[in-house]
């Protein structure tokens, strides 16, 4: 028996689907936000005026940064319960998305905290908010996933809470919202998202509905994504904005992999982005588990035929170039004295998480040998 979630109440696709916001009737309404783009270009605005005009009131607690940590998603909280919505809309990245989903969650459980929450079980359902996710970039899936990543600080290291109570309830996908996306934000939320679908697709939690989402997203990821890189074109935006979610709809219900597993350990600890890692990573991670499994070396060749190359792997590397991807975590900018320094801890924490449901169990020597070879750009 397997029980599968795609996402919440409601799904809103296409071209100025904000506007569906019109049909929403509230009294308080929290918007969470990233940085101040959204202000600036006045999608912000066209928010609270549409939630206005059916009598809500509003308030923007804008600035998440791209690793929310503890101490900011508290800083939410405390406002919110100074607020007292019975709306939130997260709209923005995946941080402010993320973000917003542990706000809500402990706002509406005054018992839960980050001392205990590792610990304590996560609520299955929000009782006194509806929460909505606007996604701007396309890549995390946030608007439709279970999962909320926050950096611990103390524990250099982001940790991934799941619960059924973090699925919004309404997710707009509108791709005019993702047009003034710089170009390496494009790439690299993009790559978070092929990122997704394949180690969906190479997870062995993988089923009958998740595969055809997971293939497909590949697919048109690996068709729309250049596309939407070099020429911003609004179809080719919308296409990776539904092909990201598809992915997220996916790996919610199946799980990640070691790719994840190291993003989290070195965004934890150098605070880069994590499409930005994960693209970094992928090529890597798949050589290294094709390597040690015939079941992945297998998939990938069902994904080489599906998208029409030879190889995936050298596909994957080769798509990288097209979006100006750095090929190694030094080329990140990553000082080798920063890396090694604290090498012991990052080996630690990059063997945790995800890593532990990769199709290849990895041991902590050769998870050293991996992490030193992505650092420095060695290929297989």
């Amino acid at each position: 028996m397997k029980r599968l979630l795609f996402g919440g109440e409601s799904f809103v696709t296409g071209k100025d689907s904000l506007e569906y916001l019109k049909n929403i009737t509230v009294k308080k309404a929290f918007i969470v936000a990233g940085s101040n783009s959204m202000m600036k270009n006045g999608v912000i605005g066209r928010i609270e005026a549409l939630l206005q005009k059916n009598g809500a009131e509003t308030l923007v607690h804008s600035g998440i940064s791209k690793n929310p940590d503890t101490f900011c998603v508290l800083e939410g909280v405390e406002k919110m319960r100074q607020f007292s919505p019975d709306l939130v809309i997260a709209i923005g990245g995946g941080s402010p998305m993320d973000a917003a989903k542990v706000m809500t969650v402990f706002y509406e459980n005054d018992e839960l905290n980050f001392d205990n929450v590792l610990e304590k079980g996560l609520p299955d359902k929000r009782k006194k908010v509806k929460l909505i996710a606007i996604p701007t970039t396309s890549g995390t899936a946030s608007e439709v996933t279970r999962a909320a990543v926050v950096t611990f600080k103390e524990k250099n290291i982001k940790i991934g809470l799941k619960a059924d109570a973090f699925i919004p309830d309404l997710a707009i996908l509108d791709p005019v919202l993702t047009l003034s996306m710089p170009k390496h934000i494009v790439a690299e939320t993009g790559m978070d998202a092929m990122t997704h679908a394949v180690e969906a697709y190479c997870n062995e939690n993988l089923d009958d509905f998740t595969e055809v989402m997971a293939r497909g997203a590949v697919e048109g990821l690996y068709r729309y994504l250049p596309i939407s890189y070099q020429e911003g074109t609004v179809e080719s935006r919308e296409k990776v904005h539904n092909y990201q979610s598809l992915a997220g709809f996916a790996f919610t219900n199946v799980g990640l992999g070691m790719v994840h597993g190291i993003a989290h350990a070195i965004g934890g600890q150098f605070n880069e982005g994590h499409g930005l890692i994960n693209a970094v990573a992928l090529p890597y991670v798949l050589e290294y588990n094709r390597q040690h499994s015939k079941k992945v070396a297998d998939k990938l060749n069902i994904l080489a035929k599906t998208i029409g190359v030879e190889d995936f792997v050298m596909a994957i590397r080769q798509l990288n170039k097209v979006l100006n991807i750095p090929n190694s975590f030094k080329e990140i900018g990553i000082k080798q004295e920063d890396y090694y320094d604290n090498f012991t801890l990052l080996l630690g924490n990059a063997l945790q998480g995800s890593t532990k449901s990769n199709p290849v169990k990895i041991s902590e020597a050769d998870m050293k040998e991996l992490l030193k070879e992505i650092y420095a750009g060695i290929h297989y």
